[in-house]
Protein backbone atom coordinates (compact mmCIF):
# COMPACT_ATOMS: atom_id res chain seq x y z
CA UNK A 1 0.00 0.00 0.00
CA UNK A 2 1.09 3.41 -0.52
CA UNK A 3 2.54 5.86 2.28
CA UNK A 4 0.06 8.62 0.85
CA UNK A 5 -2.65 9.56 3.20
CA UNK A 6 -5.56 7.56 1.31
CA UNK A 7 -2.80 4.69 1.63
CA UNK A 8 -2.43 4.53 5.33
CA UNK A 9 -6.77 5.45 5.40
CA UNK A 10 -7.11 2.20 3.06
CA UNK A 11 -4.82 0.43 5.48
CA UNK A 12 -6.45 1.73 8.71
CA UNK A 13 -3.24 3.38 9.63
CA UNK A 14 -5.24 6.72 9.75
CA UNK A 15 -8.79 5.92 11.39
CA UNK A 16 -11.59 6.94 8.88
CA UNK A 17 -15.03 7.13 8.61
CA UNK A 18 -16.07 5.01 5.82
CA UNK A 19 -19.27 5.86 4.00
CA UNK A 20 -19.12 3.24 1.84
CA UNK A 21 -16.65 -0.21 1.51
CA UNK A 22 -16.36 -3.06 -0.48
CA UNK A 23 -13.92 -5.43 -1.39
CA UNK A 24 -12.22 -3.03 -4.17
CA UNK A 25 -12.79 0.38 -2.72
CA UNK A 26 -13.72 2.92 0.17
CA UNK A 27 -15.80 6.04 0.04
CA UNK A 28 -15.10 9.35 2.80
CA UNK A 29 -15.88 12.60 3.52
CA UNK A 30 -13.26 14.86 1.79
CA UNK A 31 -11.91 17.48 4.38
CA UNK A 32 -12.39 20.22 2.16
CA UNK A 33 -15.53 20.18 0.60
CA UNK A 34 -16.29 21.85 -2.20
CA UNK A 35 -20.04 21.22 -2.53
CA UNK A 36 -22.48 20.23 0.33
CA UNK A 37 -21.70 16.53 -0.93
CA UNK A 38 -18.14 16.15 -1.14
CA UNK A 39 -17.34 12.32 -1.14
CA UNK A 40 -14.22 10.65 -2.17
CA UNK A 41 -13.52 7.14 -3.52
CA UNK A 42 -10.56 5.51 -3.42
CA UNK A 43 -9.40 2.36 -4.88
CA UNK A 44 -7.94 0.03 -2.36
CA UNK A 45 -5.30 -0.85 -5.22
CA UNK A 46 -2.34 1.76 -4.88
CA UNK A 47 -2.77 3.30 -8.34
CA UNK A 48 -1.09 6.62 -8.14
CA UNK A 49 -2.64 8.50 -11.38
CA UNK A 50 -5.56 7.19 -14.24
CA UNK A 51 -2.76 7.55 -16.53
CA UNK A 52 -0.59 4.75 -14.32
CA UNK A 53 -3.40 2.17 -15.05
CA UNK A 54 -2.97 -0.53 -16.99
CA UNK A 55 -5.35 -3.16 -18.71
CA UNK A 56 -5.47 -5.54 -16.00
CA UNK A 57 -6.58 -2.36 -14.02
CA UNK A 58 -9.79 -2.38 -16.32
CA UNK A 59 -11.98 -3.91 -13.88
CA UNK A 60 -11.43 -2.06 -10.72
CA UNK A 61 -11.56 1.12 -13.10
CA UNK A 62 -15.64 0.19 -14.20
CA UNK A 63 -15.86 -1.01 -10.50
CA UNK A 64 -15.12 2.30 -8.99
CA UNK A 65 -17.80 4.04 -11.65
CA UNK A 66 -20.35 1.52 -10.36
CA UNK A 67 -19.26 1.89 -6.80
CA UNK A 68 -19.21 5.85 -7.52
CA UNK A 69 -23.17 5.53 -8.56
CA UNK A 70 -23.84 3.33 -5.55
CA UNK A 71 -22.26 6.07 -2.86
CA UNK A 72 -24.51 8.86 -4.67
CA UNK A 73 -27.43 6.53 -4.61
CA UNK A 74 -27.01 5.72 -1.09
CA UNK A 75 -26.41 9.94 -0.27
CA UNK A 76 -29.77 10.71 -2.09
CA UNK A 77 -27.78 12.27 -4.89
CA UNK A 78 -28.08 10.13 -7.69
CA UNK A 79 -30.19 12.64 -9.87
CA UNK A 80 -27.20 15.22 -10.12
CA UNK A 81 -23.52 15.08 -9.51
CA UNK A 82 -20.49 15.44 -10.87
CA UNK A 83 -18.00 12.77 -11.30
CA UNK A 84 -14.11 13.78 -11.41
CA UNK A 85 -10.77 12.18 -11.59
CA UNK A 86 -7.77 14.91 -11.45
CA UNK A 87 -4.41 13.63 -13.10
CA UNK A 88 -1.17 14.99 -12.21
CA UNK A 89 -0.56 18.05 -10.07
CA UNK A 90 -1.72 20.56 -12.68
CA UNK A 91 -4.70 19.08 -13.35
CA UNK A 92 -5.21 19.33 -9.77
CA UNK A 93 -4.11 16.52 -8.01
CA UNK A 94 -2.65 16.56 -4.51
CA UNK A 95 -2.62 13.04 -3.21
CA UNK A 96 -1.15 10.46 -5.63
CA UNK A 97 -3.02 7.72 -5.26
CA UNK A 98 -6.35 7.48 -7.89
CA UNK A 99 -9.44 8.65 -6.78
CA UNK A 100 -12.83 9.57 -7.76
CA UNK A 101 -14.65 12.91 -6.52
CA UNK A 102 -18.44 13.05 -6.02
CA UNK A 103 -19.52 16.29 -5.73
CA UNK A 104 -23.52 17.14 -5.90
CA UNK A 105 -25.69 19.31 -3.51
CA UNK A 106 -26.23 22.46 -4.99
CA UNK A 107 -26.67 23.56 -8.98
CA UNK A 108 -23.60 23.54 -11.22
CA UNK A 109 -23.14 26.69 -13.92
CA UNK A 110 -23.20 25.53 -17.04
CA UNK A 111 -20.00 26.29 -18.87
CA UNK A 112 -16.81 24.61 -20.68
CA UNK A 113 -17.51 21.16 -18.82
CA UNK A 114 -21.22 21.20 -19.69
CA UNK A 115 -22.68 18.43 -22.11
Amino acid sequence: MSDTIFGKIVSGEIPSEFIYEDEHCIAINDVNPQAPVHVLVIPKRDIPRLVDAEMDDRDLLGHLLLAAGNVARQLGVDEAFRLIINNGSDAGQTVFHLHLHIIAGRKFAEGHMAG
